[in-house]
């Protein structure tokens, strides 16, 4: 994959161990990985998810100051984060339409449908969309997106 979007569910797994971690990570990692993008949205839902472990002290204090140093470093020199604009809500609320979507993965979706698009009027091939979110992904691939799920790799 040379291009890939990755929404929330599947980025945190880079920063927490959970199913799905090691790949994501290998896919990170590769000599050949993709240039990976996600939404502005992500940076918010990425520091929720942090926060809130810290909360109900599943991470330590130490671990959540470095996986959100780490994940600042990230979305500064690694991912190429996607503004949200007037035509990714229109969008959003035109899948949220179609489809039983939750606000947020609406966004997702708009953003990964958007750039996709970008892509084939280009001439590239077109991304992968990834989540560990099965629901998602079946509403991904209702809209002709390639995807892909962290979980279903072992």
């Amino acid at each position: 994959m040379s291009v890939a979007y990755f929404d929330t569910s599947a980025l945190l797994k880079h920063y927490v161990t959970e199913v799905g971690s090691g790949w994501v990570n290998a896919v990170l990692a590769a000599a050949d990985a993709p240039a990976v993008f996600t939404s502005h949205l992500a940076l918010v839902e990425t520091t929720c998810a942090f926060a809130r472990r810290l909360r109900d002290n599943s991470i330590a204090v130490s671990a959540h100051i470095q996986s959100v140093a780490v994940f600042d470093y990230d979305v500064t020199y690694r991912y190429k984060i996607v503004d949200v604009m007037p035509q990714t809500i229109d969008a959003a609320r035109q899948l949220a339409s179609r489809h039983p979507l939750r606000a947020y993965d609406a966004v997702h979706l708009a953003t990964a449908s958007l750039l996709n698009q970008e892509l084939l009027d280009t001439g590239k091939s077109p991304l992968i969309f990834v989540s560990a979110d099965d629901r998602l992904l079946a509403i991904a691939q209702a809209e002709s997106l390639p995807t892909d799920n962290p979980n279903h790799h072992p």
